[in-house]
């Protein structure tokens, strides 16, 4: 969602803002601002609709000369992207940037206004400057007026602060989004997560849920939710500026697409034993002690729990149920305590994913995250960590992260069954075989390339498209439509291939192109027959197969050949091909690849 930077600093603040800010761009934006304390008592403000080089362009034509400062990628929920909204916000001598949805902010204003108050914008966050301000001007301190406004505060924030006289302070607090601290050489930052800070640091300390913070140029005063200073630990992170660059790619998304052999083979790391041939969890957790599984995820990561639930019960007879985390709680679904609950998420900061995941801790449910950023708020409350080893994303539209995490769950599944008595140790030792033979073939899918964009450009001059699909490739058939409609912005639909004549037939036309993922299966020639009726009715079949499904396709049928490969890595070998579908579709039609309109890549309100 949005990105923060703070700084209080040695060097020119507007510069290194601006560079923070361009690492926090996969997050989804869209304007920005910094704002400075330019003179002794003085703060000043940029702000921008748009992208960051529109911030670059304002701040060129009005520099600011400043070692202390604050700045602000915004993806917009209360108020229109326009300048007046766009963050920072001021309200007499307080100047602040929120990532976060205030739920009583209307209540707040109400409050404020009949005070007297005058409000600029339309968002909830300048609620949040003018209670500030309220407080200071009753007599309280910086740090008093701030804890007062956070105790009234229902919601999601992470902050960051200027106070003008307060020439040497920024403040920063988190609830329900994440905000870390980063210590310098006689300088500190706080930042919506450790690749903001990283140009600066590698220094960093994680926030819990409910701290808030005080920085100068020398140290970092924490204090917990009730206001008692706290020590958070310190760690040293990874934050090489290579992970964050295009190299030779034109997209991040095709440059991420391109990783996922290594993304595979470093999550299998931490499941797998190549030396014994032995699969487990990490930590050690035992499948056998539970009775159920209840995967909780949204977006692309619920379709990896949808492939995973295939896994589960076919091959560890697990119940496993999978359900969108938006929806979970909210309906007060039946749990039982034998139950595991699975929360699957990239970020680890989910807003919808980690609050389903406190509802099941609430209900003394066992609990485990399956994240790629391994000290999220989702790492740290669960009660195990099963990581996928994807490194940075920064595309909007998940790519080596999903297939980061069908490849822990596709290990886990593995582990499950032994475990659970449902396979033998030579079985355990053939899968692990056919594990470790995942990113070598995940590497060969990609030579689909040629084939793929050969096909786009028609598919780019379609206005709906379908995607079929049988078993686990169903719920690839879900993933691969949601990417295209998030890049290219042509409506896709994605549907159990059995289901055709239930409904989505009546789509079919010469007009609409259908994609079908099929794999040779014990499935393979249900699939054939669901094709033929397409083909019947004038449809356009593009199947992505095979080579044994290639030579079986009907006459007609344009073919992508996938790498043949067992059923249990099929999901982590087909996807690529619908990926790159995908991207070169978004970039005939000229989109905006790597971050698509209306979308954010970590979504941290509900």
């Amino acid at each position: 969602m949005c990105g923060i930077i703070g700084i209080v600093g040695t060097k020119p603040v507007t510069e290194r803002i601006v560079e923070s800010l361009k690492r926090l761009e996969y997050r989804g934006y869209d304007s920005a601002g910094a704002a400075a304390i330019t003179a002794p008592g003085k703060v000043e403000r940029r702000r921008a609709k748009g992208k960051i080089r529109d911030l670059e362009a304002v701040l060129s034509a009005a520099p600011m000369t400043s070692t202390v400062g604050i700045g602000h990628t915004r993806w917009a929920t209360h108020g229109k992207p326009n300048e007046a909204n766009a963050h920072p916000h001021t309200a007499g001598r307080v100047t602040l940037v929120h990532n976060g949805i205030i739920e009583n902010y209307a209540e707040l204003k109400a409050e404020l206004k009949a005070g007297g108050r005058v409000f600029e914008s339309e968002t909830d966050t300048e609620v949040i400057a003018q209670l500030i301000d309220f407080y200071l001007e009753a007599g309280q301190a910086p740090l008093k007026a701030f804890k007062s406004t956070l105790d009234r505060l229902t919601g999601a924030y992470a902050l960051g602060v200027l106070i003008a006289g307060e020439d040497r302070l920024v403040m920063g607090a988190r609830r329900g989004s994440p905000l870390v601290v980063g210590h310098g050489e006689g300088e500190m930052f706080i930042g919506s997560d450790a690749l903001a800070v990283g140009p600066f640091t590698n220094k960093v300390t994680y926030l819990d849920e409910g701290d808030y913070v005080a920085i100068d140029h020398d140290r970092a005063e924490i204090f917990d939710a009730s206001g008692t200073p706290v020590e958070r630990p310190m760690r040293v992170v990874a934050a090489s500026a290579a992970l964050v660059e295009k190299g030779n790619h034109r997209h991040f998304m095709v440059k991420e697409i391109y990783e996922q052999p290594d993304a595979c083979q470093h999550t299998l790391t931490a499941y797998v034993d190549p030396v014994t041939g032995h699969v487990s969890a990490p930590g050690g957790f035992d499948f056998a002690s539970v009775t159920r599984l209840q995967i909780i995820a949204c977006g692309t990561a619920f379709y990896a729990g949808l492939i995973a639930r295939y896994l589960f019960e076919r091959l560890a007879g697990l119940p496993c149920d999978v359900e969108i985390a938006s929806e979970f709680r909210y309906r007060e679904p039946a749990v039982t305590p034998g139950t595991l609950a699975i929360a699957v998420s990239q970020s680890g900061e989910t807003a919808d994913t980690l609050a389903a995941l406190r509802w099941c801790q609430a209900k003394g449910l066992k609990t485990a995250a399956i994240v790629n950023a391994h000290e999220s708020t989702m790492a740290r409350e669960a009660g195990m960590l099963w990581p996928t080893h994807a490194g940075p994303e920064i595309g909007v539209a998940s790519t080596k992260a999903f297939t980061s995490q069908v490849t822990a769950l596709t290990a886990l599944a593995v582990a499950a069954a032994a475990q659970r008595g449902r396979i033998d140790a030579e079985e355990e030792k053939r899968l692990v075989r056919v594990l470790l033979e995942a990113p070598r073939l995940v590497g060969e899918s990609l030579g689909v390339e040629e084939m793929v964009q050969a096909l786009s450009l028609e598919i780019s001059k379609a206005r709906d498209v379908l995607y079929l699909g049988r078993g686990a490739m169903s719920a690839l058939a879900y993933e691969g439509a949601l990417k295209l409609k998030e890049i290219s912005y042509i409506h896709a639909e994605g549907y159990a291939a059995g289901e055709l004549k239930h409904g989505p037939i009546a789509l079919v036309d010469e007009a609409t192109p259908i994609i079908v993922i099929a794999p040779t299966d014990e499935l393979f020639e249900k699939t054939v027959s669901n094709m033929s009726e397409v083909l019947a009715r004038g449809g356009r079949v593009i199947l992505i197969t095979d080579e044994a499904g290639a030579a079986h396709a009907p006459a007609g049928v344009s073919v992508i050949i996938a790498p043949t490969c067992d059923p249990l890595i099929a999901p982590l070998v087909f996807a690529a091909p619908i990926q790159l579908l995908a991207y070169h579709v978004a970039v005939q039609k000229g989109a905006d690849v790597d971050q698509p309109r209306n979308l954010a890549k970590s979504v941290t309100v509900e």
